[in-house]
């Protein structure tokens, strides 16, 4: 009995790619900010139904062994919906433009904002306090994309830093210098030493993931060798 032929492709036949109407990079990063505004969205509606009972477990209280639990929950929680839709719109864009350049980098900038935002918060906040919202992070990773460009030297970034600067600039005014003039003597409701701590820990990781990324700034840097005949 005779078999049928099965072709296959030559050596030289070009292997078709999948197309797509989203560049490799913004996909993933898409979806990566996306899952985060829907996981605090969620987050948002159990909280509201408990009668924020999770704000009051689960917030940053300064100086207390149980209240350190807040340094990793406190930005999953808000204290109202106006509270959360005033943090999802900058995060879902700050993140975007993060995640777009690396997933390393988005990565290790968020941990140490979120890390470090939330422990200023533990140390230095007023006694009594809870503290709970993503302003935090918002802050720090606006600080980081404002501020990179600055160390890697980067035209792209330093362009993209400006813009921010332009249009969000105002809210390290408002966000710190403005609300801690306010506190002082007084009591508020918005946590401007998460907002301060976030910012100076987007300004530290700006400056360590530069100099992480130098050795390959540097050798993408340097011309190619023409080779000789």
């Amino acid at each position: 009995m005779t078999m049928p032929s099965i072709p296959f492709p030559a050596a030289n036949t070009p292997v078709r790619k999948e197309r797509s109407l989203l560049p490799a990079k913004v996909k993933p990063a898409l979806m990566t900010v996306g899952s985060l505004g829907v996981l605090l969205t969620l987050v948002q509606v159990v909280n509201s139904l408990m009668s924020y009972r999770l704000t009051q477990d689960f917030g940053i209280v300064p100086r207390s062994l149980h209240g350190l639990i807040g340094v990793l929950t406190a930005p999953l929680l808000h204290v109202s919906w106006g509270h959360l839709l005033s943090n999802l719109v900058p995060l879902l864009i700050f993140g975007f433009l993060i995640m777009v350049g690396s997933v390393r980098q988005f990565v290790a900038v968020t941990v140490l904002v979120w890390l470090l935002s939330g422990l200023g918060v533990w140390l230095v906040a007023g006694s009594n306090s809870v503290t709970v919202g993503a302003s935090g992070v918002v802050f720090g990773w606006l600080a980081y994309l404002v501020t990179r460009g600055v160390f890697t030297r980067h035209l792209g970034q330093i362009a993209v830093g400006l813009v921010l600067l332009v249009v969000y600039g105002g809210l390290f005014w408002t966000g710190i210098v403005t609300v801690a003039w306010h506190d002082i003597g007084g009591v508020v409701q918005v946590s401007w030493q998460g907002h301060l701590f976030g910012a100076l820990a987007g300004v530290l990781a700006a400056f360590l993931v530069a100099r992480a990324d130098r050795p390959r700034r540097t050798k993408d840097a340097k011309p190619a060798l023409s080779q000789g005949f």
